[in-house]
């Protein structure tokens, strides 16, 4: 199932996206979509409504160079051990929303992903329960202020500025994660090709890894890193992330202010 939030006449709400001869469809849930919840039957049109993040999370946890490829294309080795790191709630926008680009960097980078939506509280997950701890899917963009990134040599100012992680436009809630296209395209020209089968550590490992170290409340986001590729975004440009059995996030380059 595709869990949406959107809104609609001033209104937040999740629906259920069903695609329709008539085009897609919202049906409007009851309730929140994390616990036990039924459609209403009141559908409105995915055309009438603005979407917004798909979720709303305490927390997202990154992992960097979880690709091998794209370690090696910016001179970095494969870590030991995950490089964890927090996007505050301030940097999540959704999907048609605009990334403002940061007056601190002249180098801003996409950075397509997949994305995680954790969907009850959980703390040191054992191997076998990740499955069940898991809402659903959606994609990413760790937008990164790469000169920042490299002249301060910590990431918070570079990937955690308003408006660097777009999520949407959708969570997909049946998904076999394990080997899936992923790619990005800057004005229409395709920058990264990928599958999430390249990941050095998988979603598991990663659950795993982080449940140790903390709690993660419903809601909270994953990033599990990009493949090669990554490359500039210039103001004016529309970036798009697409995930095989997911969808398409797009986002417009806006000058910040």
């Amino acid at each position: 199932m595709r869990i949406a939030r959107f809104s609609i006449d001033g209104n937040v709400a999740f629906g259920a996206v069903e695609d329709t001869p008539q085009g897609l469809v919202l049906d409007i849930i009851k309730g929140i979509p994390y616990a036990d919840f039924e459609l209403s039957g009141t559908k409105v049109p995915l055309s009438k409504v603005r979407l917004l993040p798909p979720v709303l999370p305490n927390k997202v946890v990154a992992i960097g160079r979880n690709y091998a490829e794209h370690a090696k294309e910016l001179g970095n080795e494969v870590p030991d051990v995950p490089v964890a790191f927090f996007k505050p709630t301030t940097s999540v926008i959704g999907s048609g929303d605009a990334i403002e680009y940061p007056s601190f960097s002249n180098e801003l980078h996409h950075e397509a992903e997949l994305a995680v939506v954790i969907g009850r509280m959980c703390r040191e997950v054992p191997r076998e329960r990740v499955k069940d701890v898991i809402f659903g899917y959606t994609c990413a963009n760790d937008v990164t202020a790469r000169d920042a990134q490299q002249r301060e040599k910590q990431w918070a100012r570079a990937k955690g500025f308003d408006t660097s992680c777009p999520l949407g436009p959708w969570v997909e809630t049946d998904l076999d994660p394990a080997d899936l296209t992923i790619q990005a395209t800057v004005n229409g020209e395709q920058r990264q090709l990928g599958r999430t089968s390249d990941m050095i550590r998988s979603i598991e490992d990663l659950v795993v890894h982080i449940t140790e170290a903390m709690t993660l409340l419903p809601g909270d986001v994953i990033l599990t890193g990009t493949p090669a590729g990554v490359g500039p975004l210039t103001v004016g440009d529309e970036v798009a992330v697409t995930i095989e059995g997911i969808g398409t996030l797009t986002n417009k380059v806006i000058k910040r202010g």
